[in-house]
């Protein structure tokens, strides 16, 4: 669980990201979280967009996304959201959370 503080950090650091992923009608499919689970892997913040023809809220799939990955839910604004999660592996761990 993160702070506050951090996912004000973690907003701010996703603001400049462009979307990775795009959901379309299909919805979320196991091919859409294994990708999704190997960009978090890799870069830790991901942004996702969701496209006006599947009819999801935005801020649901956000949350199933997050919780099925074991991430943290970090902003979901208009059709696109953020999510965030540490990295296993060391050398690909970048950003460094401000400290509870």
């Amino acid at each position: 669980m993160i702070t506050g503080k951090q996912r004000a950090y973690l907003r701010k650091i996703g603001q400049g990201l462009q979307p990775v992923f795009q959901i379309g009608k299909e919805g979320i499919s196991d091919a859409v979280i294994v990708a999704i689970d190997e960009a978090l892997e890799k870069r830790e913040i991901i942004k996702v967009s969701i496209l006006e023809n599947a009819m999801l809220d935005t801020r649901t799939t956000c949350d199933e996304i997050a919780k099925r990955l074991l991430a943290e839910p970090v902003q979901a604004i208009g059709n696109k959201f953020v999510i965030y999660r540490k990295s296993q592996n060391e050398k690909n761990r970048k950003i460094e959370l401000p400290r509870k």
